[in-house]
């Protein structure tokens, strides 16, 4: 049987930490920044986990990620 392929787009846009979980970036950090307080800045550049159902999805996409 061949191997399976990594989802490059899922690869790219998603990353595994150390417990298996998948984290995304946020939206709405490209600009108009500036209207922005600190604290709605300081919560978009934080990591976001990925719940549970989406992790399942992500592990079809992205077979070879770590576990």
């Amino acid at each position: 049987m061949p191997k399976m392929k990594t989802h490059r787009g899922a690869a790219r846009r998603f990353k595994v930490t150390g417990t298996g979980k998948f984290t995304r970036r946020k939206g709405n950090i490209s600009h108009n920044r500036t209207r922005m307080s600190k604290a709605a800045r300081g919560k978009v550049d934080e990591m976001m986990v990925i719940s549970r159902p989406g992790q399942r999805m992500l592990r079809k996409l992205m077979p070879y990620a770590k576990r």
